[in-house]
């Protein structure tokens, strides 16, 4: 099983995003991308309702769970749960800025304390058989250097399999999680120094890549790119990735495409009672650059939000974008993405 995830392409974690409706539409997207869940803490899972916040289809495939925590035991409680419910990969937060988070102690704020994750993994890989891997940042507000990055990864690497390295420090006080994605600047040169000073070690960069060239030039220093907000404003963004990264791989036509064959799941899913909007809020960027994309997101961002909204709301703002200029906006990735 560990040897089986390819990592050249993912989809970050991202909180009241990443759920397991537009995990579905991306896989239609990207074929071939791991996609991860939103993180989940540990305490939520033993004391929480499990079930419910472990639910996915065996469509979403390949995707990983991101859990929170720093107790040993309740992640290595958590992990069990993940692997049971069939996640090919556990991975721990040790990147979330966010202050509740941090009053929670886990997330970027344990890059302190190396030990004791190395302890959290060690006790996660003896509860399951896939691979448990940690996302972080370069470093913290104060240890801006590279020194402390290379000490917190030769101290958790004997009991981690892979590291998703977001290219930014984390400022643990005065700023949002919003603005820690776009106020410390992005360094991916040190994610490279990693990569080359430890050739071993699976790497993958998270942070900053909007277009193939960028993609193509970390794939040749790095096991792969995580990709997060881009994928999230700009799905088609993953389809066209996932083009050139995997070219023997069928992808969707056009959007349109793509949205017929959502729509079944749709349906399936308003039959058990999940509101419309719940699902296609995560489509407002699916037709971004063509003309009518601004008409189908305002139809959507307010018909669907009614009660009793059903399938045909998607299908009818759908129409207000020309098929004909979707075809013709589907050019080779280096054209659309450079």
């Amino acid at each position: 099983m560990m040897g089986m995830i390819d990592r050249r392409l993912s989809v970050a974690p991202m909180m009241k995003w990443t759920d397991r409706h537009y995990r579905r539409m991306l896989r239609l997207c990207a074929p071939n991308a791991l996609l991860y869940t939103e993180m989940v803490s540990a305490d939520a899972l033993r004391h929480g309702n499990a079930k419910r916040l472990l639910q996915f289809t065996q469509e979403e495939h390949p995707v990983a769970l991101q859990i929170g925590g720093a107790d040993p035991k309740v992640l290595a409680y958590a992990t069990r749960l993940g692997f049971e419910a069939g996640y090919c990969e556990i991975n721990l937060n040790v990147g979330c800025p966010s202050e509740r988070v941090q009053h929670g102690r886990f997330g970027a704020c344990l890059m302190t304390e190396p030990e004791l994750i190395a302890q959290c993994l060690t006790a996660m890989r003896e509860t399951c058989d896939v691979p448990v891997t940690v996302k972080c940042r370069l470093g913290l507000d104060g240890e801006n250097r590279y020194e402390f990055l290379r000490r917190f990864i030769d101290t958790v690497m004997p009991s981690c399999d892979a590291f998703i390295v977001h290219a930014r420090i984390a400022v643990l006080n005065g700023l949002s999680p919003k603005l820690n994605r776009e106020i410390p600047p992005l360094d991916p040169a040190r994610v490279y120094r990693l990569k080359c000073e430890l050739p071993e070690l699976c790497v993958v960069l998270n942070g900053g890549i909007v277009n193939l060239g960028q993609a193509r030039k970390a794939l040749e220093r790095c096991d792969g790119i995580m990709i997060g907000r881009e994928a999230y404003h700009n799905p088609w963004f993953l389809r066209e990735l996932n083009r050139a990264l995997f070219p023997s791989t069928p992808v969707m036509r056009d959007r349109h495409a793509l949205l017929e064959a959502y729509l079944p799941y749709v349906e399936s899913e308003l039959a058990t009672g999940t509101r419309l909007w719940a699902m296609v809020r995560h489509l407002l960027g699916l037709f971004n650059g063509l003309p009518g994309a601004r008409r189908f997101r305002r139809h959507l961002s307010t018909a669907a939000r009614v009660a009793d909204a059903d399938a045909s709301t998607l299908t009818y703002a759908a129409r207000m974008v020309s098929r004909e200029l979707d075809n013709t906006y589907v050019r080779t990735p280096e054209a659309a993405l450079s």
